[in-house]
């Protein structure tokens, strides 16, 4: 989207990898495995060259306190980002990750990483960046840290917007959909209304993964006592028995979205249990998508879970993209 030739792909994931390669044609290399496993290929190095990336999140995420710490050996995979930097040293380093980072273990996973660049000879900043003030239909923010190795300084995005996308910008075009619909293909029935949905549609008569988790009838009738912005706390006790201690839920169980709002973090599915503002159901991906800023030409593969999981791993493109044009001014 902002005209980065991509000639090397990393990613652990399958199912990540055959969505990556669905989309980007003609398929670019992609190394399949364990980021640790990864040694130097040869790229085209006639233009200025830029690594970018994101090592795992979770362990930095606040919603994760378990495993927030400096003992969580997957929040030092930073390490091999530094590595990979250091077998090509690129011209140009995007280092991104959930804003939880400045604050674990005391701040010492940004120290290391800082000081890891400056010994490769890189002039880095970060910034942490709101991905509603660029046009993304939601309140995610994230960390990006950008280093050059010619001394040259980044300057971040300035907000492109000062009327947020809201939801219903974002998704009230797509077809009513009942529980557990599962058909991947579907026809748009009725006119895009807003800036944004024009623009996700692009020239599309319709779209794929429009799909939705069947829950059971117990969840759909807990869906009916949330009104929008409210979440576990407006569902009666006796719908809620089998939580052990329901208090002890965390405020993003069974959040029903706002529509005249941006959207709060799409993230983990499963835990999260977002609802969609006007039908009892959770969103569906091509839903959780659009709030993610993918148009609607970009297809996920995989299972409902895979394709649930790809959609709230990822950084918002249109975020993304602005990040980019700011490094190729």
């Amino acid at each position: 989207m902002a005209g980065i030739d991509v000639q090397i792909v990393v990613e652990s994931d399958k199912h990540a990898a055959a969505t990556y390669q669905h989309n980007h044609k003609p398929s670019k290399l992609l190394f399949v495995d364990d980021i640790r496993k990864f040694e130097h290929i040869s790229i085209d190095r006639t233009k200025p060259i830029v690594v970018f990336g994101g090592p795992p999140c979770q362990g930095f995420s606040t919603s994760n306190q378990r495993n927030r710490s400096s003992f969580n050996e997957k929040n030092w995979l930073f390490k091999e980002f530094v590595r990979v930097v250091s077998l090509y040293m690129p011209d140009w380093i995007v280092f991104e990750n959930v804003s939880g980072i400045l604050e674990t273990a005391n701040g010492v996973f940004v120290e290391h990483i800082m000081r890891d660049f400056r010994d490769l000879g890189y002039l880095c900043s970060y910034q942490v960046l709101q991905a509603s003030n660029y046009g993304v239909p939601q309140k995610r923010s994230r960390f990006f840290l950008v280093g050059s190795l010619h001394n040259q300084k980044y300057k971040f995005p300035e907000p492109t917007v000062s009327i947020p996308v809201t939801v219903d910008d974002a998704i009230g075009d797509l077809p009513i959909l009942s529980n557990g619909a599962f058909v991947n293909y579907i026809e748009y029935d009725r006119k895009a209304q807003s800036e944004y949905a024009i623009a996700m549609r692009g020239n599309l008569s319709g779209c794929h993964n429009h799909i939705v988790t069947r829950n059971s009838d117990l969840v759909i009738e807990r869906y009916g006592h949330i009104s929008q912005g409210g979440n576990w706390e407006s569902i009666p006790d006796r719908l809620m028995q089998n939580y052990a201690d329901k208090s002890r839920c965390h405020t993003g169980i069974y959040r029903r979205l706002k529509n005249h709002e941006p959207s709060v973090v799409i993230g983990n599915f499963r835990k999260n249990m977002l609802i969609h503002p006007t039908q009892d159901r959770g969103l569906s991906v091509r839903e959780a998508a659009r709030i993610q800023s993918f148009p609607d030409d970009f297809t996920f593969l995989g299972s409902v879970g895979f394709q649930q999981q790809q959609v709230g791993n990822a950084v918002p493109p249109m975020l993304a993209k602005k990040i980019f044009e700011s490094l190729m001014l």
